[in-house]
């Protein structure tokens, strides 16, 4: 399902995030919300993965990169930089602690050659539409604040509070995360989203 490179992203993000979001208070505690956080990235995409599947549709998850800078195209880098890294700890910084930036990784898809006419031997290629890029998004999300749901229900209130988190960061319709992919490809569902998202987040104020 993940090929190495996928892999290896999801576990630096999980480890930044385990990092930025316990400020290493011990190890202990460090090392169990990079645990989480890596159980909430993997549902998440092992859902998008699923759903593209499904729809015909390779994906490929990266780290969130930038080349251009704001809206100015002439302002960009050589090589593109990875936001998904920094950012986070930026922000960290700049709030001084108080938010725990979650939207660090992106994903690419492509079709999938299938056989379109099996007793003639053709072959076809499909692109994939704005608004399929955008369900596979919103499954994404929608399966995040699931097992939010579920994680608080069975008694993990931690794990819950980070997947509502993250689902409520991601859903920001910016660059190319996942809310930008679900906003150009259905604004209605994203509207719907962005308002379970936001009530998910502010759950979180009330889980103990």
């Amino acid at each position: 399902m993940l090929n190495k490179k996928e892999f290896f992203s999801i576990a630096i993000i999980s480890v930044l995030l385990g990092l930025v979001i316990s400020l290493v208070e011990n190890w202990n505690i460090f090392l169990t919300t990079t645990l989480f956080v890596f159980i909430i990235i993997f549902l998440n995409i092992a859902v998008k993965k699923i759903i593209g599947f499904y729809l015909g549709t390779d994906i490929e998850i990266k780290i969130w990169e930038m080349k251009q800078f704001w809206v100015k195209k002439h302002l960009h880098s050589k090589n593109p930089v990875q936001a998904g890294i920094f950012i986070p700890l930026i922000i960290k910084f700049l709030s001084v602690g108080l938010i725990n930036w979650m939207t660090c990784l992106t994903f690419d898809a492509s079709g999938r050659v299938y056989r379109a006419a099996k007793k003639h031997g053709i072959y076809s290629f499909s692109e994939v539409s704005e608004e399929e890029i955008g369900w596979i998004a919103a499954s994404g999300i929608v399966a995040t604040i699931l097992f939010g749901v579920v994680f608080y229900l069975i008694g993990y209130e931690t794990l819950a509070k980070l997947s509502l988190t993250y689902a409520f960061f991601n859903m920001f319709p910016f660059f190319d995360w996942d809310g930008a992919k679900i906003f150009f490809g259905n604004v209605t569902l994203w509207s719907f989203l962005a308002i379970i998202s936001i009530i998910g987040v502010v759950a979180t104020f009330v889980i103990v």
